[in-house]
């Protein structure tokens, strides 16, 4: 039986990857900073599927925090097949009027939580010869839209990098690029979304399982949702300007 671990797992996307993985027989890691909410989840994900839940609380912007989590995604002893990196936050004001300290907390918890967890769980990995990291993206990350817009460029092009230097070992990389996603993600970042249509938005559990399906397939990039292919396929040919804001 495999092992995944899921930053972000309390909530959001991460809620439905660690939600779709045990359904699927993964023993799991969950990591958030809300320590009942990932207990209850735990005992929640034990019961239904009879799968083993390690409970690991950290608060990625926390240096110390951060490499206890590294160091689980490294263990040997305790080996992690799949590594979702999804935590994360919205931010809501503009970079010229919001708190600098947000802006800082954004590149923590987005960049260098990903870029040393996923050293850690990669050169685990090749060691065994297989395994596969996901990193949660997004389309934001094709315009110019501010700090988040950066934070998620940053991290899809990262994915593309590592997936360059993993290839022949056995071990995958592919970024999650999602589009608008029914979750508290929006409510948390007190975001007024209800202008937005619905044909725009997508299910948390639906695209957990197209994205599986894109590592499966051994995808760097995986964009779900044939709205947002589209979207991100039309960006690609377009004045990169023409996208900010």
């Amino acid at each position: 039986m495999s092992t995944a671990l899921v930053t972000g797992a309390s909530a959001g996307i991460g809620l439905a990857f660690a939600r779709e993985l045990a359904a699927r027989g993964h023993d799991l890691v969950l990591v958030a900073r809300d320590e009942a909410r990932l207990q209850a989840l735990a005992h929640e994900l034990g019961d239904l599927h009879g799968v083993h839940c390690e409970v690991l609380v950290a608060d990625l912007a926390d240096r110390a925090a951060m490499q206890r989590v590294a160091d689980r995604a490294g263990d040997r002893d305790a080996p992690v097949d799949l590594l979702v990196n999804n935590a994360g936050f919205g931010l809501r004001s503009s970079f010229l009027r919001g708190d600098i300290a947000d802006e800082e907390q954004a590149v923590e918890v987005m960049i260098r939580a990903v870029m040393v967890v996923s050293q850690a769980a990669a050169r685990a990995m090749v060691e065994r010869g297989h395994g596969a990291i996901v990193v949660v993206s997004s389309v934001a990350s094709y315009v110019s839209m501010g700090t988040y817009s950066a934070v998620k460029a940053w991290a899809r092009v990262f994915t593309e990098g590592l997936a360059t230097e993993l290839a022949g070992t056995g071990v995958t990389a592919t970024a999650l690029c999602p589009g608008f996603t029914h979750t508290e993600f929006h409510d948390r970042a007190q975001l007024r979304m209800g202008a937005l249509p619905e044909a725009l938005w997508l299910d948390a559990d639906q695209l957990v399982r197209d994205c599986l399906a894109d590592v499966a397939r051994g995808r760097v990039v995986s964009v779900p949702g044939r709205q947002y292919q589209a979207i991100v396929g039309a960006l690609a040919v377009v004045p990169r300007g023409w996208c900010a804001g």
